[in-house]
């Protein structure tokens, strides 16, 4: 195998389809599991390539197989393809055509950068020792789809994957370095579905009521409290009651408050904690003021858990590619959550951020990912097809590293 500069030259060459295949998707943005003309547009691409399609009847996910010379090891590539139901307020020129739709996540340009990726690799596929699995995600946002692809059996077919790989963007890391760190990477979601009931009644009377409202404002700060004084600060989850709701007028009590929120951990321990003890904190407060609390968990995704080696294998490949600045290892883990953790339950690999900082704005400053002003320097895509497709190859080449 040649040096990992012919990943980067190749990147370089397909950055300019990359950005008109981004650019495509981004326009016409789709939601959750089924999503036919983004996969359409990926089918495009791949059109006319010695490569085997697959997908599963319960979404449009694709998976992409391309074999090398040899049988070897394999190792499976991911992005995700869907949008958010959120407004984009960017002003591009290619801004979301669908009202309500954005792909302000960045899902534009991981399908972009595998699809290149596989375009890449196929280019030379005399050169692999092994097999590339190439995964086109769809309802990543909330949806499971990483599971229902699971469950159709799309992951373990044979050649059953070794290894995996998956990039996630972010504008909010200086633009073309990739970032990382072993161990817990993205925390477990779980939402907060609560309901206070009182007694209701005229404003003008409220000892005649039992009042949901300060109930409800009591709780939100109990819950506080509770993460401070009973979570190991080490072991840390954010709690956050995001919605109130509640009441029809200004002179009537009602009967029941509504609060909506959401539960990040990053690990088993502290989730496990905090459900429990949150539950017992709300249903305790309402009943001392003679009102009662209705608590439903809904689960979200798990922790999402990067192996050691894949994320060293990872960051020696950034360097060599990008120069010793080209990797900065990540401090703490982000509470944002991806269902990228079931692949990595079952296959040893890892994700990685890849900066995407635009041009003109500081890494600091940058509208985040799910902003309706998130923008991206599409420019560092190239380093993201460099990276699928060096990884893949040194993986097929060398296998996982030791462990540290």
């Amino acid at each position: 195998m040649d040096g990992n500069g012919l990943w980067l030259k190749g990147a370089k060459d397909l950055l300019p389809d990359a950005v008109t295949l981004r650019r495509r998707i981004h326009e016409h943005p789709e939601l959750g599991l089924h999503l036919p003309n983004t996969v359409a547009a990926v089918r495009e691409i791949l059109d006319g390539l010695d490569v085997k399609i697959e997908h599963g009847p319960s979404t449009s996910g694709l998976i992409v197989t391309l074999q090398g010379p040899t049988q070897g090891r394999t190792i499976l590539l991911r992005g995700d393809m869907d949008a958010l139901p959120m407004p984009e307020d960017t002003g591009l020129p290619f801004a979301s055509k669908e009202p309500g739709r954005m792909h302000a996540c960045g899902h534009d340009s991981h399908t972009a950068m595998l699809a290149m990726a596989v375009r890449l690799l196929h280019a030379n596929r005399t050169k692999l020792s092994g097999t590339v699995k190439f995964m086109f995600q769809p309802g990543e946002e909330g949806h499971f789809g990483a599971l229902r692809m699971i469950e159709d059996g799309l992951i373990d077919r044979h050649p059953k994957p070794d290894g995996a790989f998956a990039i996630h963007i972010t504008p909010n890391v200086p633009t073309g370095v990739m970032t990382a760190k072993p161990g817990a990477f993205m925390a477990s979601t779980d939402t907060i579905y609560v309901r206070v009931v009182g007694k209701g009644g005229h404003a003008s009377a409220p000892h005649h009521t039992i009042d949901p409202m300060p109930i409800a404002a009591e709780i939100v700060l109990a819950l506080q409290s509770f993460v401070t004084r009973k979570i190991n600060a080490f072991d840390p989850v954010v709690l956050t009651i995001a919605k109130i709701d509640g009441g029809t007028t200004n002179n009537v009590i009602p009967e029941a408050v509504n609060l909506l929120g959401t539960l990040r951990s990053v690990s088993e321990t502290s989730r496990k904690r905090a459900k429990e003890g949150l539950t017992k904190v709300i249903e305790k407060v309402a009943e001392a003021h003679d009102a009662r609390a209705e608590v439903e968990l809904v689960p979200g995704y798990d922790v999402t858990m990067n192996d050691g080696r894949m994320v060293t294998l990872g960051a020696e490949v950034a360097r060599d590619l990008f120069g010793e600045k080209g990797f900065m290892p990540m401090p703490a883990p982000v509470m944002g959550a991806e269902d990228w953790s079931y692949v990595l339950q079952r296959i040893p690999g890892c994700m990685m951020f890849l900066g995407v900082a635009p041009e003109g704005s500081s890494h600091h400053h940058a509208a985040p990912c799910h902003s309706n002003r998130m923008m991206l320097d599409e420019d560092a895509m190239a380093h993201g097809i460099a990276m699928y497709a060096a990884v893949a190859a040194n993986f097929l080449d060398n296998g996982l590293p030791a462990a540290a």
